[in-house]
């Protein structure tokens, strides 16, 4: 095993440019149940809406910032002007095996077939653009309420997302064995091999390149071009 620092996951994203319900241009709100994410900030302007039990915030974006919000936030790219960014994932594979919600209305969130069809991946714009929106109808209200000093909807959220995982949750704890955890183990090993005098390890050394598995797909906040980094 050879993985990135930390077993974490790594994206490019460029946000979308389509005008929501709001008028603001940008990507699908969602959450993650068991990861932190965070925006390295490489090009243009945009900024984040975030929504936690403290209220709504917006935190503006441009190069050279970096941005990472826990578990529970709900968070929307905005594009302003060409907005790119590079994502790091904590305990790669978890997101893909459904640790994002997205925040679409509640009566869809309680149905899980309901669910899947409307967060299915998207096959072209319209689709794509399509469930953004639905995701965007279900973040109004929460953000409105938010704003008017109710966190209810946002924990009602937090609960249906919680409901809506809780059957995938024992194939994510092999993921996170096998990921992250033996990643941290393996250098838990390692000090204890230094204390002990043992080089054996740095014989095992070298150098792991990936290239992109696939570009210019569909992310839930634009444009994403993907790696594979399990090594």
């Amino acid at each position: 095993m050879f993985p990135l620092p930390g077993g974490i996951g790594l994206s490019h994203l460029c946000a979308y440019e389509w005008e929501a319900a709001d008028g603001v241009c940008g990507g699908s709100p969602h959450l993650h149940l068991a990861c932190t994410e965070a925006y390295v900030v490489t090009g243009g302007r945009g900024a984040v809406q975030t929504l936690d039990v403290g209220g709504y915030r917006e935190t503006e974006l441009e190069p050279g910032v970096v941005a990472w919000f826990a578990p529970g936030t709900v968070h929307r790219m905005v594009q302003r002007e060409d907005l790119r960014i590079t994502v790091l994932m904590q305990n790669s594979g978890l997101p893909e095996a459904g640790d994002a919600v997205f925040t679409f209305p509640p009566p869809i969130l309680a149905d899980p077939a309901a669910y899947a069809e409307a967060a299915a991946m998207p096959s072209d714009d319209e689709a794509a653009r399509r469930r953004r929106d639905l995701a965007i109808e279900g973040y109004l209200p929460i953000r409105d309420a938010l704003v008017a000093g109710d966190p209810g909807p946002l924990r009602d959220f937090h609960r249906a997302a919680v409901a809506l995982v809780a059957p995938k949750v024992g194939a994510w704890v092999s993921r996170w064995r096998s990921g992250a955890l033996a990643a941290a183990e393996l250098t838990g090993e390692q000090l204890k091999a230094l204390a002990n005098g043992d080089a054996s390890h740095l014989e095992r050394s070298g150098v792991r390149v990936a290239a992109p598995v696939k570009e210019d797909g569909y992310g839930m906040c634009g444009r994403r071009t993907e790696y594979s980094l399990d090594m």
